[in-house]
């Protein structure tokens, strides 16, 4: 009797792992001027605001990006209270920026040994300690746009500078240079890179302004990218007052006086542009169906046979036994039929020639 199921041996079956990878464009005009703030979703809890590709409250608009702001406990800021002035500066929704940012730190950055929320660390040493970024603002990208994950050295994004929106005097690129062969994985969300102002900054890790978690799909970027030296909190930066709700120029009364929702304002505002490749991981796995000579070569179709002769043979009675393979079927051990694969035509099969059918599940 012919063979009606066969057992895959080892080499019968491998495994692949492809990454696609797709370009996402985000141009500033999408993020404020096209819709007039239509495509913006502000929340009564006041605590991240929300970027659609259009209208939000139409059925075609696409989730984008979130935009929110934290500051640590260890921010030059940072007393007991709200709404209270430290060294001049008045501090707005203080208690909420301080959750977002200890939110965020607990998602990205690994506990210490005591259990306690440890700041995002500037250049991804934890251990070693050093410069903290105290003080931040976060893009979190809809999983519809960075799919799996951000591909490494890819992510760019672009703002620009000056006093005012309408007459910028240059533009700061902040991009993950060299992050492909040089990104951190003591992130409990797996990896990130370090963003830098420029390819010549790319490795020293004293300069870098922020993370891209790529898995997370998470921006991190310290607030003081607009002043000179964004680790020095006495510079000036030129986040003027079109950005926020004040008439300040100084990046720590933006900062602090600033709700949420007018600091996010401020920043979406002047995003002039931004990139980064996706990517899709495709996990197969691949069966070659092998059919020997002595395989599939009748079939157990009751139309197979026509008064115990088999029909496809005609009047010819001592020609080979043939059949025509039209689907292939996966099953468990327990003869659970799991999969089904449709040829595209019918393939003949006899004694005398033997196939290989290369059948692939993606996942």
């Amino acid at each position: 009797m012919a063979t009606t199921f066969k057992t895959f041996l080892n080499n019968d079956i491998a495994n692949t792992r492809t990454l696609l990878h797709e370009a996402i464009p985000v141009t500033g005009s999408i993020a404020s001027g096209t819709y007039s703030d239509n495509n913006i979703k502000n929340y009564a809890h006041g605590m991240f605001q929300t970027v659609y590709d259009y209208p939000y409250l139409s059925s075609s608009a696409n989730h984008i990006f979130d935009l929110t702001v934290g500051m640590s406990s260890d921010s030059y800021f940072s007393q007991s209270g709200e709404d209270t002035t430290v060294a001049g500066y008045v501090s707005s929704q203080f208690a909420k920026k301080r959750n977002i940012y200890d939110q965020m730190a607990q998602v990205l950055v690994p506990y210490d040994i005591s259990g306690n929320i440890q700041a995002f660390d500037q250049d991804g040493n934890i251990v070693a300690g050093g410069t903290k970024i105290n003080d931040a603002f976060f893009i979190n990208f809809a999983r519809l746009l960075n799919k799996d994950e951000i591909k490494k050295g890819t992510f760019t994004i672009t703002f620009l500078t000056g006093n005012t929106v309408a007459a910028p005097q240059g533009a700061l690129t902040i991009s993950d240079y060299n992050a492909a062969n040089a990104f951190k994985v003591n992130s409990p969300t797996g990896e990130y890179g370090l963003l830098y102002t420029g390819s010549g900054d790319a490795g020293t890790t004293s300069l870098a302004v922020g993370h891209v978690y790529y898995q997370a799909g998470i921006a991190v970027l310290t607030a003081s990218i607009f002043s000179n030296d964004p680790f020095s909190p006495t510079d000036y930066c030129s986040f003027g007052a079109q950005d926020a709700e004040y008439d300040i120029t100084d990046y720590r009364s933006v900062l602090s006086a600033s709700t949420i929702q007018s600091f996010s304002d401020g920043i979406r505002n002047r995003l002039y542009d931004l990139s980064f490749n996706n990517t899709t991981e495709l996990n197969s796995t691949i069966y070659f169906c092998r059919a020997s000579v002595g395989d599939f070569n009748y079939s157990s179709n009751p139309t197979y046979l026509s008064a115990s002769k088999i029909i496809v043979k005609g009047d010819q009675p001592f020609a080979e036994p043939v059949s025509y393979i039209t689907t292939i079927g996966l099953y468990s051990p327990n003869n659970e039929l799991l999969a089904v694969a449709k040829l595209s035509e019918p393939l003949k099969k006899t004694p005398s020639n033997e196939l290989t059918l290369r059948v692939r599940l993606d996942y």
